[in-house]
């Protein structure tokens, strides 16, 4: 993407230094490491032009490449900036080592047996590093001492009505503008809400030209929504 959506040749640094970075990743058995093609430099490159001609700027005929290749093409153009600050803390989980400290969980596991990709890691890893889970407490509290409900600031869900004692106390804190957007700063209490799961979701998930919405967004588009259903 920094190289305008252009192919990246094998004899290229940036192409080297990306080789030996993926080579590096505590994901892979020695098996494929022993492999001279695996992550190779030529690999590397081959995918670089796969990602160039299957942009969709590229007027001539695209090379044949998988679901997850066309997917990231479609992130790298509509989040930029999410997608840049993903790949620069993979990349620094490998040189200091963090991804390498990182215990195997048991849902961390693909279809086939193997450990699922570096992206998983990383949403670990970033929930650990720029989350204080402090804050969750503060606000549930916050809420209680207002002798409001514990639910769901957009649809009202309350999981202790639902699901009893189970779901006492229990509620998903949200930050309101995404840590991704807003970068590092002091959160306050207030630039938090309390959401069920599905809303939480739904705050997050991203659509062409929209990566994310706020809860008072979520709620216009129930309510719109609720309205044109028959």
């Amino acid at each position: 993407m920094k190289n305008g959506w252009r192919e990246l040749r094998t004899e290229d640094r940036a192409v080297q230094e990306l080789s030996d970075l993926l080579r590096s990743l505590p994901i892979h058995g020695p098996e494929a490491l022993a492999l001279p093609s695996f992550r190779s430099p030529g690999s590397v490159s081959r995918k670089s032009a796969d990602f160039m001609t299957n942009h969709e700027s590229y007027a001539g005929k695209a090379t044949r490449c998988g679901k997850l290749t066309r997917l990231m093409i479609d992130a790298f153009t509509h989040r930029e900036a999410e997608m840049l600050q993903a790949a620069q803390a993979i990349e620094e989980g490998i040189g200091s080592g963090e991804l390498q400290r990182l215990p195997p969980q048991p849902d961390e596991l693909d279809d086939s047996g193997h450990t699922a990709i570096e992206g998983r890691l990383l949403v670990r890893r970033a929930l650990v590093r720029e989350r204080d889970p402090k804050l969750r407490m503060l606000k549930i509290k916050q809420v209680q001492r207002s002798q409001r409900s514990l639910s769901c600031e957009v649809c009202g869900f309350d999981f202790a009505r639902v699901y009893g004692s189970l779901g006492q106390d229990y509620i998903e804190v949200h930050h309101i503008t995404p840590l991704h957007a807003s970068g590092s700063r002091e959160t306050r209490l207030d630039d938090l809400a309390c959401l069920c799961a599905n809303c939480h979701r739904m705050c997050h998930r991203s659509l062409p030209g929209e990566s994310w919405r706020t809860p008072d967004a979520l709620r216009k588009l129930m309510q719109k929504s609720a309205a044109n259903t028959p």
